[in-house]
């Protein structure tokens, strides 16, 4: 029977799917980050012995490396040119930019979220480019995956780092059902929680990395989104309790 559930990121800004599914099942969510992002010192950055301006293009998958990138530039004292081209996975992740350059007057390109997307974005136009590839510790390798396959000039660093949070004030004991969405969810769960080994609580993946890992651990997955049938990791707890009760 489920009646807890722990969801490792922060409180949503809305609620309403949580709220309806506590409503209809009366079940009661949590809501737990267990790790956070924090860049890379330049010290840490220069061990990777990448040098940013040996590429003309930089692809981006999250605000978080974009700051991080921007912010060793200016320690590093690295002055990025006019003509450097930003490959983005997302139309947000691409606005974000603006953050940091006159978006109108760089080439900035955009997918629709898939690596696929951002191989069709460079095309044969852009296929001479020679492309750096910004990551974390914990980020998807889809898109390094992608260049991989397609034969591209690239090279990936890592730009940011995920960090385990304290988490120890969480009775984890009492939650029938866990919801992971990042491989740095796994970590933190077992560094804060070295014996954690219950195998009553059921577990809920969201995306194919954060499975991978939890594979990895020897946590068996009960619920794994998304799918078509279920979109969103609610619709997914939704479906599962409409057929297994609370």
């Amino acid at each position: 029977m489920v009646k807890n559930i722990l969801v490792s990121q922060q409180l949503p800004k809305v609620m309403t799917p949580y709220s309806e599914l506590s409503e209809k099942f009366g079940v009661k969510f949590d809501f737990v980050p267990f790790f956070k992002i924090e860049p890379l010192s330049s010290r840490e950055f220069r061990s990777q012995k990448v040098n940013i301006l040996d590429y003309s293009a930089i692809v981006f998958s999250a605000r978080s490396t974009i700051d991080a990138f921007f912010h060793l530039c200016e320690d590093l004292r690295i002055k990025i040119p006019e003509t450097m081209k930003y490959f983005c996975t997302t139309e947000a992740v691409a606005m974000y930019l603006q953050k940091h350059i006159v978006y109108r007057k760089r080439k900035i390109f955009f997918g629709d979220g898939s690596a696929a997307s951002v191989i069709d974005l460079v095309g044969t136009k852009h296929k001479d480019e020679k492309f750096l590839i910004t990551t974390s510790d914990s980020t998807n390798n889809d898109v390094t995956r992608a260049f991989e396959n397609s034969g591209l000039n690239y090279c990936s660093a890592m730009f940011v780092k995920s960090v385990s949070l304290d988490i120890k004030d969480t009775d984890v004991a009492k939650y029938d059902m866990i919801v992971m969405y990042n491989p740095a969810d796994v970590k933190s769960l077992f560094e804060n929680y070295p014996d954690f080994s219950r195998k009553d609580v059921k577990f809920v993946s969201y995306g194919k990395s954060i499975a991978r890992a939890m594979n990895e651990a020897g946590l068996d997955i009960e619920i794994a989104a998304p799918t078509t049938e279920a979109p969103s990791v609610a619709k997914a707890i939704e479906l599962y309790l409409s057929k297994n009760g609370k």
